[in-house]
């Protein structure tokens, strides 16, 4: 019998994927370099069309024996990857138009990536899961070196991709020992499997298969190649891979921890606590010693890394979906924080030529409204309310609250004096930007910024400034990726 396909299901992936060949087509065979690019960004917003009927739907739909499901889980992080993918375009549009780059290629690759991302959030599945992976790593091993010329972007997107390479054979050698075990590739089954006695090997196969997550989600000690990657890629490249793609690894691990080792907490909760530990650690304090705002990001993003896994760890001392919805919730404000401030990165270095920490110092006096932005969006990361970020991190102690174990609060302790380190590197950049005097030599110039940085920028304030003072909206998401399934 042919498998029953439900397309009004597959129509936010079927529009990007006539999306990304529409744009092939028009690289092709015309030679006006911005309608590849337009029609991404069309392609994007369209994709978010049947999220939409989807949602008012509300059906729960099964696919592929339970391997592809969509969900409001689903529909959530979808809606995410979108709007993410859309401000990444923004951000693109005007960076890669000005420079010595292929941009039809570049679209088709970033689109590629984001469907991929959009797939994972419905893969209920080992195969699926791990296909949809890839097929969101694999066009970034190219995106990171797009700068052709640039040595830096070379060695970036090398390392990325043997690093990348590593972490996918060590995640599918941990996979495959699950599906002997369990004798199945669907969650559902795996969880079955892992609720009765599990040998020693099961234990192994959870460790190797989070192990190659964590390269994905750039987790200490898993990290090394985060900085150099994202220092050498494209702006763009950089904030797309430290929102949307951080992203979609750890919704993928959310999903196979939540509907496939959960029961086995044992295996998996050891593991995760020391990733959230060591990666907030050790990415704050390398943090603290940047002089390059890039590389000060990068590892900002290892320690919010290890910021979203807390609730994880913890997850299985907490009744109900508190921890997964601190999840969900810090993953969605994350986004809006860290693409808001690689905006910034990018309006700021068109002005002073140079991602160096000391090239902003008086920027606030010759640029208000972009270090005003800037200001907002080094502060939500900090968590300082009344900025989005303060939700985040309230979400994510209220985790370690609910869990009332004595590791989870251990846990929360090394969460709350990291908190604070952050603090200092985060309010450092924003001295430098209102109360330093401007370096000698330096011109703080002030062409007008190209209207798709503008409105990214704009875009992700807003988000901030809103869900900083009415919370609730990203707290209904949260509860609503969980009422069912």
């Amino acid at each position: 019998m042919n498998p029953h396909v439900d397309f009004h299901a597959f129509a936010p992936e079927i529009v990007l994927t006539v999306t990304i060949v529409a744009v092939l087509i028009a690289d092709l065979f015309t030679d006006d370099s911005k309608l590849p690019a337009r029609i991404a960004a069309l392609g994007v917003l369209g994709s978010l069309v049947p999220v939409l009927t989807l949602a008012v739907d509300g059906q729960t739909r099964s696919l592929f024996g339970g391997a592809f499901v969509v969900d409001p889980f689903s529909l959530v992080l979808t809606g995410f990857f979108l709007v993410a993918g859309y401000v990444t375009l923004l951000l693109s549009f005007d960076y890669i138009g000005e420079g010595d780059y292929y941009q039809g290629e570049f679209y088709v690759l970033l689109l590629t990536s984001l469907l991929g991302m959009i797939v994972i959030s419905s893969a209920r599945d080992l195969i699926s899961i791990f296909v949809a992976l890839e097929t969101i790593t694999i066009p970034t091993f190219v995106l990171a070196g797009w700068r052709k010329h640039d040595t830096k972007s070379n060695e970036a997107s090398l390392k990325y991709f043997l690093i990348g390479v590593l972490s996918s054979a060590v995640m599918l050698y941990g996979m495959s020992l699950v599906f002997g075990l369990a004798n199945s590739t669907v969650l559902v089954d795996i969880h079955k499997y892992a609720s009765g006695h599990t040998p020693a090997l099961f234990a192994v196969a959870v460790f190797l298969t989070l192990v190659g997550f964590a390269f994905k989600v750039s987790a200490v000690p898993f990290h090394f190649w985060a900085p150099d990657t994202y220092e050498g890629a494209p702006t763009p490249v950089t904030a797309f891979l430290s929102v949307a793609s951080k992203a979609g690894g750890f919704v993928a691990l959310l999903t196979i921890v939540r509907l496939g080792f959960f029961p086995s907490g044992n295996s998996w909760q050891p593991i995760l606590w020391v990733l959230a530990a060591a990666s907030m650690t050790l990415g704050n304090l390398a943090a603290l010693r940047q002089t390059n705002i890039v590389r000060m990001l990068a590892y900002s993003s290892i320690a919010q890394g290890g910021f979203i896994l807390v609730p994880l760890a913890v997850a299985g001392d907490v009744r109900g979906n508190a921890a997964w919805q601190a999840v969900v919730i810090y993953i969605l404000i994350y986004g809006a924080m860290n693409l808001g401030a690689f905006a910034a990165v990018i309006a700021a270095a068109r002005r002073t030529r140079s991602a160096e920490i000391s090239r902003l110092a008086g920027f606030g006096r010759t640029n208000p409204a972009i270090a005003v932005m800037f200001s907002v969006f080094l502060f939500s990361l900090a968590g300082i309310p009344p900025l989005a970020g303060w939700f985040a991190k309230f979400v994510m102690f209220r985790a370690v609250f609910d869990a009332n174990t004595t590791v989870a609060v251990v846990l929360g302790v090394i969460a709350a004096v990291n908190s604070v380190i952050a603090f200092f590197y985060y309010s450092g950049v924003v001295r430098r930007l209102w109360f330093d005097e401007p370096a000698a030599g330096v011109e703080l110039s002030s062409p007008r910024l190209p209207v798709g940085l503008s409105a990214a920028m704009g875009l992700m304030t807003a988000v901030i400034l809103v869900v900083g003072v009415y919370p609730q909206f990203f707290a209904r998401l949260g509860e609503i990726a969980f009422q069912r399934g």
